[in-house]
């Protein structure tokens, strides 16, 4: 079994720069705006670090203390890491919870309809990778209270903690609309912490204090 330190946040950011999921430079956003760092989510594709990821995930949300009933991952990015914080909150928290997830497109065969796995009902805790826009979490909140179930909160890997379109975040912007916490493995302050612990990284440092104060929230 692999185990994860309990400064899990310094341990998930050392993980990333390992797997190159973490990257400094100098990188475009959609936004437009050019960034010192980007995380690409997509790089995790092997069975180890869907254990590790899980693992990172069922930390936070233990760590949290939120209360829920049930895990939902949005299609497509949310399936697999619905299903590995669920075996990782079981197998290392004894906390066994039923998920689901939602296809794309509603299946006309079979069971039928749009969503797989446990009935959706309770309160609900979704579990995504990064919010940009916030476009897809809505997406999942509004299949969430269409079944009748409860939003308790949103788990991700990374909050840039930078403004979006308002002086708010997308995941402030969430967290006023629908009354409800997004709990995160790191923010950008962690990852400053963490930059600042190691001096090789003084370089781009500057260039992340530089950013947080010109977009930061």
């Amino acid at each position: 079994m692999t185990s994860i330190s309990s400064s899990y946040k310094e341990s998930f950011i050392e993980f990333a720069l390992q797997k190159s999921a973490l990257k400094f430079g100098s990188f475009v956003l959609k936004s437009g705006r050019t960034s010192p760092y980007f995380f690409n989510a997509g790089v995790f594709t092997s069975g180890d670090d869907m254990l590790k990821l899980g693992q990172f995930y069922a930390k936070s949300i233990v760590d949290s203390n939120l209360k829920f009933d049930m895990l939902f991952g949005p299609a497509y990015k949310g399936i697999p890491l619905v299903t590995t914080s669920a075996v990782a909150l079981a197998r290392e928290h004894q906390k066994n919870y039923g998920f689901c997830f939602n296809r794309k497109e509603i299946k006309a065969h079979g069971e039928g309809g749009n969503l797989v796995g446990e009935n959706l009902e309770g309160r609900v805790l979704i579990i995504d990778d990064v919010i940009t826009a916030g476009t897809a979490i809505r997406e999942a909140i509004d299949i969430i209270e269409r079944n009748n179930a409860t939003v308790e909160g949103v788990a991700v890997l990374l909050d840039r903690k930078e403004r979006g379109q308002t002086e708010l975040s997308a995941i402030q912007e969430l967290e006023k609309s629908y009354n409800i916490p997004v709990i995160n493995i790191i923010d950008l302050d962690d990852l400053i912490d963490f930059l600042e612990k190691n001096q090789k990284f003084n370089t781009h440092l500057k260039q992340l204090h530089s950013y947080r104060e010109q977009f930061g929230v």
